[in-house]
């Protein structure tokens, strides 16, 4: 590898899609990313200004770069299907030991969630560009209209208390409150009480009357979290609670009328735990009217990027960052996050105060992600591919084999999740000796 081919490996890493230009403005280096934006490698020694702005009436990019000033700004690209797409231009110029000007960065990024396959979805707080989870949001929509119970089942740190506020955000009850209590994180006597409430001196300690979660959601929603969880007797009183609609304090002497919308969540398939005899199918039944499913983080991979830059935007500590290198994106797909969103925003945050510079990298990143302990998701190498090979497929070969395997080893459907067109896939495969074929 000769030192142009290094530098350029070099500023792929921090950079990603980057054109270097000359004085001139032509372009004399270009990363593979940036050949993949514009939809083809662009030749050396042409003015930027004509392969990025074209002819149009706005140059802002054009005159920005004759002027010899920094620029952000949108340009319009054609898709292989000759539909416009943007892509985010930063241009900065490039000073000698002199301050005169010598070149410029140009960073690229394409909007592909403005993409008709790939658009951003943001509601309800939550941001996706997953066809399961936009479907999921639409429901959520027609469930907030309702007065039905609804069930969210989904692995922990997947957003089951983001879907529940969502319902109750959306609703007509949207003006009363939303309590939210975890289930499996009081013992059964504690939880009783703090359910239904107690009587003053119903038991050691009761020094004073205490409503419980279900008087205080009174007019609004409570949400059940960790549902499974709960103890047999505190699922037969939680039943006639739902049958009765009224709530009997512990000591107490009347039932105590109540409405309150309950949406209840659980990692576990409640119809199992009805079978194996933990959970009770009368019950069952009243809290799974409208059953809703939140897929994990490694069942919509599309989003892990998208939801990497919405954290770190929200981040106070993020506020030097402001570009993620492809060598830490490819780190976060490829990991399977058994956290789920919650730990990709522990992530994010983890990287914004253990890093430095302006460029979040893979060193930034939690061990675990970078592969230094378990939790990677492991991964084949063809066994056509050598060693040497082998060990150049970290990161981004790992990216594409988990693609391909995610979907069945479909080209479109892979290159599709990661925001690339089929033929780049086919491209960066061969270039990494990987056969499709021994995935």
């Amino acid at each position: 590898m000769n030192p142009t081919q290094i530098l350029t490996a070099a500023l792929r890493e921090v950079a990603g899609a980057a054109l270097v230009l000359d004085a001139d403005l032509r372009i004399v280096a270009f990363t593979d990313e940036a050949a993949d934006e514009l939809g083809h490698p662009p030749e050396l020694g042409v003015p930027a200004p004509k392969i990025l702005c074209g002819h149009g009436e706005e140059r802002p990019v054009a005159e920005a770069l004759a002027a010899g000033r920094a620029v952000s700004a949108e340009i319009l690209r054609p898709d292989e299907d000759g539909q416009n797409y943007p892509i985010l231009v930063r241009a900065t110029p490039l000073r000698g030991d002199e301050g005169q000007i010598v070149g410029h960065l140009l960073l690229l990024h394409a909007d592909h969630e403005g993409r008709p396959d790939g658009r951003a979805t943001e509601s309800f707080g939550i941001v996706t560009r997953d066809a399961r989870m936009k479907q999921l949001l639409r429901d959520v929509r027609k469930v907030a209209a309702s007065q039905s119970s609804v069930l969210v089942r989904g692995e922990s740190g997947t957003g089951k208390e983001l879907i529940a506020r969502a319902i109750h955000d959306g609703s007509s009850r949207a003006d009363g409150p939303f309590r939210a209590i975890n289930c499996a994180a009081l013992p059964a006597t504690l939880l009783e009480s703090e359910l239904f409430g107690h009587s003053k001196g119903s038991f050691t300690g009761a020094t004073r009357d205490a409503p419980g979660h279900f008087r205080l959601a009174d007019g609004g929603t409570l949400f059940l979290d960790e549902v499974a969880e709960l103890p047999p007797e505190v699922q037969a009183k939680l039943l006639r609670v739902l049958q009765e609609r009224a709530v009997l304090p512990i000591g107490g002497t009347a039932p105590i009328s109540v409405d309150v919308r309950i949406v209840s969540a659980t990692h576990r398939a409640l119809r199992k735990e009805v079978e194996a005899g933990r959970f009770r199918a009368d019950l069952l039944y009243r809290l799974r009217v409208i059953p809703l499913y939140l897929p994990a983080l490694r069942e919509r991979p599309q989003d892990i990027e998208l939801l990497a830059r919405h954290f770190l935007e929200q981040h106070p500590s993020a506020k030097h960052v402001d570009h993620i290198a492809p060598g830490a994106l490819e780190a976060l797909v490829a990991y399977d996050w058994p956290g789920n969103v919650r730990e990709l925003q522990n992530a994010i945050e983890y990287a914004t105060v253990m890093g430095s510079g302006r460029v979040l990298t893979a060193a930034d990143l939690p061990p675990e992600i970078r592969g230094e302990q378990p939790g990677t998701r492991s991964v084949t190498v063809p066994d056509s591919t050598s060693e040497d090979t082998a060990s150049d497929l970290s990161p981004e070969g790992r990216r594409l084999v988990n693609a391909l395997e995610r979907n069945g080893g479909h080209m479109g459907r892979a290159a599709a999740s990661l925001g690339i067109s089929r033929t780049t896939l086919w491209r960066r495969l061969k270039r990494l000796g990987i056969d499709r074929e021994d995935i």
